[in-house]
């Protein structure tokens, strides 16, 4: 491993590529996961992020690299010499056994006293918020707590990782949303590394300290939640976390003086009337209203420019309703958008 301090980080790559035939999974990833952090692998199907995931648990193996959890390399380590525990998006719970007797699985395999394994177990409901639970069923249980059962058993044996591969995927939005509050909140109290796998921007935004944005095996970017979002380095991160006008070609030269690629959010503009003066600092351009949506709490409107390029605006609802934003579609406006909420993107 290169020379380091190896006490805050909690997983490294090193130049890893996974291949499978001529396709890379993994092409050549470097990344390093600090200690206690809820870090999150974000990307489309396909994209090498759940490689990734398996390769840390050991379920799978690096074609060429070195993989390392808190300074020890473990890159041909089987998965259970590695100090991690995994939770999945089906839950993988025994449907014969109890929910307590899931849970005490990993202990029991260890062969720890029957007594203390007890009170783990108890601990452990306590912990996820459902105590009394132990001697239900899985079918017994609805999927929010299906899936707090499958986290007590990974966190019983005291991972110093917890990998999490889609866990929220099978669960209603409302429940998704939820469970996104309790594992952030659990994380804060356990304060351990947890490893997050999604293709849901939304988890990804609203439950990370950090993000690594994947796409066909290779990181795009790495950073915060605000970074991703507020400072996409590419057009791929700047559509996939959010979505993003694309400004270019004549549009950026018209506006700019300069043929550069750029991405503007589609809440950062400003829908009005062509009569309205432009605002100090920022681009003004004028078009008509292709078509609305109206969404409750804001509304769509998708407006073709007069160079022919197409914008999306989003605007919050305040004080209209479905009626009033309707009658905006095939009307002329003007949009406007601050300078500063142009952002140049790199051309990968």
């Amino acid at each position: 491993m290169k020379s380091q301090s190896t006490q805050d980080i909690a997983v490294v790559f090193e130049q890893v590529t996974r291949a499978f035939g001529e396709v890379k999974a993994v092409d050549n990833v470097d990344l390093q996961i600090r200690d206690g952090e809820f870090f999150t692998m974000l990307g489309p199907s396909g994209s090498g992020k759940t490689t990734c995931l398996r390769m840390v648990a050991g379920f799978d193996r690096p074609t060429a690299g070195e993989i390392y959890l808190h300074g020890v390399k473990v890159t041909t380590l089987p998965p259970y010499e590695r100090d991690v525990n995994t939770v999945f998006q089906d839950y993988a719970l025994f449907p014969h056994m109890t929910v307590g007797e899931n849970i005490a699985y990993g202990p029991m395999i260890k062969k720890m006293p029957k007594a203390e394994r007890q009170q783990r177990v108890n601990e452990m409901l306590d912990l996820v918020r459902l105590p009394g639970y132990g001697a239900r069923k899985p079918s017994q249980l609805s999927g929010g707590q299906r899936q707090r059962v499958a986290l007590a058993r990974a966190l019983i044996n005291h991972p110093r990782v917890l990998l999490l591969d889609e866990p929220l995927g099978a669960l209603d939005l409302k429940l998704r949303q939820e469970m996104q509050i309790e594992l952030k909140n659990l994380q804060q109290r356990l304060g351990i590394t947890f490893v997050f796998v999604t293709h849901d921007q939304e988890e990804a935004l609203s439950m990370s300290d950090r993000i690594a944005v994947f796409n066909q095996g290779k990181i795009e970017q790495i950073g915060t939640p605000a970074q991703m979002y507020e400072q996409p380095a590419t057009p791929f991160v700047a559509n996939f976390v959010g979505t993003s006008n694309m400004v270019k070609g004549e549009l950026a030269k018209q506006l700019t003086g300069v043929d550069q690629l750029y991405a503007v959010r589609p809440e950062k503009i400003h829908l009005g009337v062509l009569t309205a003066p432009p605002q100090p600092d920022s681009y003004a351009v004028a078009g008509n209203v292709l078509d609305v949506v109206y969404l409750g709490l804001y509304t769509r409107y998708l407006v073709q420019l007069d160079t022919g390029d197409l914008m999306a605006v989003v605007q919050q609802n305040l004080e209209t309703a479905a009626v009033d934003v309707h009658a905006a579609r095939g009307q002329r406006v003007q949009l406007q958008w601050s300078r500063n909420s142009m952002l140049k993107l790199g051309a990968k």
